[in-house]
């Protein structure tokens, strides 16, 4: 769930930082008091486009940082696995656009381009009302919203591997019987690749190790008349050796200690020297005559080299995956010298493959259907009680051509809704209204609440022409809501705001003739003020007043469970 969100110079809002909880959220205020910045100020976070507008007038950039609470069995806890890029159930997505630098973006403190975030965003946050992260307006969002309706998550997933291992299948028989045609050709110049690499016999590091011992002989005169120099200044020299002044040193010193026992000390630590000097001098000898200088075995090092790296040239790869190339030729070697052979199995293969998929997609097609119809029948009725009399929803599933298949299932999925009685169904994506669609949303995401999802929720213009019951009601669905997920609502209507669990009040203030917008979390008793104003008004009397308590009052008393 989202926890914090920072905000830098970004449009009106010159530093703003907020802590969001658990539960049902409002956030409310006059009209163009910039509640839908704090929207914008997400979105802008999880990757989406920067505008001319983003920095706020006279600021050289603007920046914004959310952060995310995760369980490690959320989507969005994988996808940062998977990424390399989780951090002990913490997200925190940092966005910075500069007036003259390209934008830039970070997960836990890693560069990542802006897909990446985007991509995270979709898991992390979904904003119901006109913005683009709204996955109800995706086919495949609602795909997978029936799925997880039907407690199908798991399945689909085995479905995608069975597909995958299917479509493999496939595409090595599609090569085999491409191949056929000039088999005889192609077996022979598989042979002979075969057989050039096998004899080349490459071994696992063995580039890395005639490298270096290519390195070490091509400078072996230098490398020994250094080592020799070495030894004798350390050494070999009798009368101006390192080891040599050493000894004096410590005879000197022990001689001193005899008027000052502190020398002791110092004696001590020159013998330790002197012994690590005799040990460096001792292996200087020993790597001497280790050292091999055999022109022969250079130039047979040399050889192979070109040998390897004349093979690479010709298979277009690195000289560390030869090995795995000459794997593959063997096995289309193989394929192709038993050709009748395993075409017959890879048939049959194919066959079981393609069987156990349809006994898997079979059952998925008939655990969507029930599906569909429960949720079709239970957002319908969410429709009649959110505002939209005679209203219809519909799951509709669109079997795929004959024959054809996908990594998904058998059908394609789309939602249908008719917002008014005597209208007919339509697609999702065509509702105009941003109301309507965000009541819409908010039915179905009260109705799948508990079959997992995306964490966090915000519903933008959920109450636009409605008032009065429908409102009070509304907002007990999102109350009931926010029992399961983190909901966040922007709203006009004190019956809503007065059902929140949270009450966030957003505000513009002028300063040397620039607007600003801030943010307060409301105590008990200016919520209640800000319940009175969204009834009253400019002018607020007792009654008004008495009127917000009265509906807080009955607010948290309600077992919304049960609403």
């Amino acid at each position: 769930m989202l926890s914090h969100l920072y905000i830098r110079d970004f449009t009106i809002v010159p530093r703003l930082e907020l802590s969001f909880d658990r539960g049902f959220t409002v956030l409310t205020g006059e009209t163009g008091a910039g509640k839908s910045i704090l929207i914008d100020a997400l979105i802008f976070a999880l990757g989406a486009r920067a505008e001319a507008t983003s920095i706020r007038h006279g600021c050289e950039r603007a920046e914004v940082i959310a952060s995310f609470d995760l369980h490690p069995q959320e989507d969005a806890a994988a996808w940062l696995e998977q990424h390399d890029l989780f951090e002990d159930g913490e997200c925190v997505a940092r966005r910075l656009v500069s007036a003259n630098q390209p934008s830039r973006g970070s997960i836990n403190g890693r560069p990542v381009p802006m897909q990446m975030l985007r991509e995270l965003g979709e898991r992390l946050v979904d904003i119901h009302g006109q913005h683009e992260h709204q996955s109800l307006l995706r086919r495949d969002g609602q795909r997978q919203l029936l799925d997880d309706y039907a407690n199908l998550t798991t399945s689909v997933k085995e479905l995608s591997q069975h597909h995958h291992t299917l479509g493999s299948l496939a595409s090595r028989l599609e090569t085999l019987q491409r191949q056929s045609a000039d088999r005889s050709a192609r077996i022979d110049l598989l042979r002979y690749q075969v057989q050039e690499l096998e004899e080349l016999g490459l071994q696992i590091d063995e580039v890395q190790q005639l490298e270096e011992e290519q390195t070490r002989l091509a400078n072996g005169a230098e490398l020994l008349d250094g080592v020799k120099a070495i030894a004798h200044s350390l050494y070999d020299d009798e009368e101006r050796s390192v080891s040599f002044m050493l000894a004096r040193a410590i005879n000197s010193l022990e001689q001193l200690s005899r008027y000052d026992t502190n020398l002791h000390q110092l004696a001590n630590l020159l013998n330790d020297a002197s012994v690590q000097i005799d040990e460096v001098a001792s292996q200087l000898h020993r790597y001497q005559d280790t050292l091999d200088l055999d022109p022969q075995r250079l130039q047979w090092i040399d050889q192979r080299l070109v040998s390897m790296h004349d093979l690479g040239r010709k298979h277009h790869v690195r000289l560390e995956e030869l090995p795995g190339v000459l794997e593959q030729l063997r096995t289309e070697l193989d394929d192709l010298e038993d050709f009748d052979l395993n075409l017959t199995k890879l048939n049959e293969s194919i066959e079981t493959a393609r069987a156990t998929y349809m006994t898997l997609a079979e059952h998925i097609s008939k655990k969507r259907k029930v599906a569909a119809r429960e949720l079709s029948k239970a957002v319908t009725q969410q429709m009649q009680n959110l505002g939209m009399a005679g209203g219809c929803f519909e799951v509709h599933l669109e079997s795929l051509p004959d024959g054809s298949i996908s990594a998904v299932g058998l059908e394609r999925v789309q939602f249908l809704v008719s917002a008014n009685a005597g209208q007919p169904l339509r697609p999702l994506t065509k509702v105009a209204s941003g109301g309507e669609l965000s009541r819409i949303s908010l039915g179905l995401q009260v109705v799948v609440a508990g079959a997992g999802g995306i964490p966090s929720l915000i519903f933008d213009e959920v109450d636009v022409g409605i008032g009065g019951r429908i409102a009070e009601i509304v907002g007990q669905q999102l109350r009931i809501l926010g029992a399961a997920r983190q909901v966040l609502c922007i709203t006009h209507l004190a019956q809503v705001a007065a059902l929140g669990n949270h009450h966030l009040c957003v505000s513009k203030t002028n300063q040397n003739a620039t607007s600003l917008t801030q943010v307060t979390q409301l105590s008990a008793d200016t919520r209640v003020e800000e319940i009175a104003r969204m009834i009253g008004g400019i002018e607020i009397s007792a009654q008004t007043m008495a009127h917000a308590q009265d509906m807080l009052a009955r607010a948290q008393g309600i077992d919304c469970v049960s609403a």
